[in-house]
């Protein structure tokens, strides 16, 4: 049976530890030592050592460190690969061998990091450090080294108790698996609590709405820096939440799936390049953060061939543009004029539907570039040429998001400082060219498949309204009053979705009656009424589309996917999907449930979709 002691300190404001000694008798080995400034703990059993300092932790002996992987960090492609792994794994005195492909062991382990490396090259919020004593753990270090690994290394890289801080079990798995009598660990958890603060105040805030707003932004911002807190660390304390938000993690790990699948070929694929679309639209829709894939598309994405893919010369042209600032040294007029920021912003446009990451790389080169040539008094000219292009690439993204916002999002605040906003750049763009908001923003969004019917109307009235409002026919009050009861309706809608779904899943066998819908009706009034979502009767027409849409999605569940599924006929699927009226996101969401629920393989159902048999 294991026996533990336990010790809980701090090492300084903000560092704190946890020092165990775990094994059949922890009581007899748990030696440690302070010194009189209580400036350094000293724990130490037969052939190792562990300071902790108020700084840092130096170490001698056999052992390492471990912690949980925060989303995004530099992971090895082998492990980010292997969905079961989850934590990092660093044992002193190892090294990988690029040339032999294995690990190589060395007896110098002994060493020093401060809290800042170690909460830096780990977790920012915890990590864990061992030792290990016993007979198996004697002899030269390189050897008590690789016995470690063979014998903890695949279970310490994959434990769940890790992320979870489940000590108890951790020291249950280490020392069950180590399989010797008189073994005992040595296990040391340093936490630093104003990140963990940071971070339990970030989720709390995150998972209530999967959104902060300014007022919780502003608090938290208060709080990094009454902490001191830096940039990188608060934004990957962020993104690791964000990522680990359930409904972010599903849609996150199949785009990493597909990119890692992408990233041993060294390629991509139409159909898997149309995944990775369909996931970025839904991300979209749920609220998931861009960060998240970008950060994906960094590590494996990059370098990739696009098979089959259109190439475009958008990349080559705007390379030439920026460049084109520079000329000036040479006494060469070369300005920034209206051909050249068109050609811009619609490559702009394009390396965003693409994705491609190299034209935001390009520009930043061209920041730098320009930054250091003015450094070096270089002529204005070259800054006020790149500001030029800033202030349309600004004005591009804020009336981007917008418009995807709307188009793509249930719940959006809308303001008169939006359409204000959408406006002016309006304004801007179509004094660039006649009609260049139209095609920049709206064309395409009407080609989306995946544009929802509320999100349809929404870009309709808006499009419609900002040119009433131009031609002085409208006012910025009456639309804004129009698209917040569309986006009011579209909340109804969905509630009203849900709960006539789960009345006639438990208490209606039928529905199709005047009777039948009438009788649910008032009673679904009287229920929403109760819980406050509703006030007042259910608008008819509401009602009455929430029923129909039950009706066609019994229809295609019932009787046409079977068939389509059976035939492997996407003909049918798409007829579906463009006759009925439903949006394709929750037709989606329907086929994935039914496949899940039937136990069939979702490769066939990727298949149907982009049309191959």
């Amino acid at each position: 049976m294991f026996r533990d002691i336990r010790l809980h300190g701090y090492a300084n404001d903000q560092i704190e530890f946890y020092a165990i000694t775990a094994g059949s008798e922890a009581y007899n080995r748990y030696f440690y030592n302070s010194d009189q400034a209580d400036s350094e703990i000293r724990f130490f059993s037969p052939g190792n050592e562990f300071i902790i300092g108020r700084d840092g932790i130096s170490h001698r002996g056999n052992g390492g460190s471990f912690c949980e992987y925060m989303f995004g960090v530099d992971q090895p492609i082998a492990d980010l690969a292997k969905e079961e792994v989850s934590n990092r794994l660093v044992v002193y005195g190892t090294h990988y061998d690029q040339k032999s492909g294995t690990l190589k062991f060395s007896d110098r382990t002994d060493g020093y990091h401060s809290f800042e490396k170690i909460f830096f090259d780990g977790n920012a919020v915890f990590n864990y450090f061992f030792a290990l004593t016993g007979a198996d753990f004697t002899g030269p270090l390189h050897d008590q080294q690789e016995r470690i690994v063979k014998v903890l290394g695949k279970a310490l890289k994959r434990s769940d108790a890790v992320g979870l801080e489940h000590d108890n079990l951790i020291i249950e798995e280490i020392l069950s698996l180590v399989e010797e009598p008189s073994a005992h660990l040595f296990l040391f958890k340093l936490i630093n609590s104003r990140h963990r603060e940071y971070s339990e105040t970030f989720r709390n805030l995150y998972f209530s709405n999967k959104k902060i707003t300014d007022a919780e932004f502003q608090r938290l911002s208060q709080l990094a820096e009454r902490y001191g807190i830096d940039r990188y660390q608060q934004e990957r304390i962020r993104i690791d939440v964000m990522y680990k938000h359930p409904d972010n993690r599903r849609i996150v790990d199949e785009y990493k799936n597909i990119l890692i699948a992408c990233n041993r070929k060294g390629e991509i694929n139409k159909l898997e390049n149309a995944r990775l679309t369909r996931l970025k639209t839904l991300s979209v829709r749920n609220k998931i953060p861009g960060a998240l894939f970008y950060t994906l598309d960094e590590m494996l994405k990059k370098d990739k061939k696009l098979v089959d893919l259109e190439e475009s010369n958008y990349i080559s042209e705007t390379r030439q543009i920026l460049e084109g600032m520079f000329l000036s040294e040479r006494h060469i007029e070369s300005t920034i004029d209206t051909e050249d920021m068109l050609k811009l912003l619609f490559a702009k446009k394009q390396a965003a539907e693409n994705r491609d990451h190299a034209f935001e790389e390009m520009l930043l080169d061209a920041s730098k570039v320009c930054d250091e040539k003015i450094r070096d008094g270089a002529d204005i000219s070259i800054l006020e040429g790149y500001s030029y292009i800033i202030t349309y690439f600004d004005r591009y993204d804020a009336t981007s998001s917008a418009i995807n916002q709307l188009a793509f999002m249930e719940n959006v605040k809308i303001s008169e400082e939006m359409i204000r906003s959408l406006l002016g750049n309006k304004n801007a763009f179509d004094l660039l060219a006649p009609g260049l908001f139209t095609k920049l923003f709206l064309s395409g969004i009407f080609e989306d498949k995946y544009l929802g019917n509320y999100g349809r109307k929404k870009v309709i009235h808006l499009a419609e309204g900002l040119k009433l409002i131009e031609e002085n026919r409208l006012t910025i009050t009456a639309l804004l009053e129009k698209l917040q009861q569309i986006d009011s309706d579209e909340r109804l809608y969905l509630i009203l979705l849900e709960h006539v779904k789960e009345r006639i899943r438990n208490f209606y066998s039928k529905y199709s009656t005047k009777a039948d819908q009438e009788a649910l009706q008032k009673e679904l009034t009287e229920e929403l009424n109760h819980k406050k979502l509703v006030e007042g009767e259910i608008p008819e027409h509401l009602f009455h589309e929430t029923i129909l849409a039950i009706k066609k999605e019994a229809i295609y569940i019932h009787n046409l996917l079977p068939q389509i599924i059976a035939e492997k006929n996407g003909s049918l699927r798409e007829d579906f999907l463009e006759n009925s009226g439903l949006d394709r996101f929750y037709v989606e969401e329907l086929e994935r449930e039914f496949f899940e629920l039937n136990d069939l393989n979702l490769e066939e159902l990727y298949q149907i979709r982009k049309g191959l048999n």
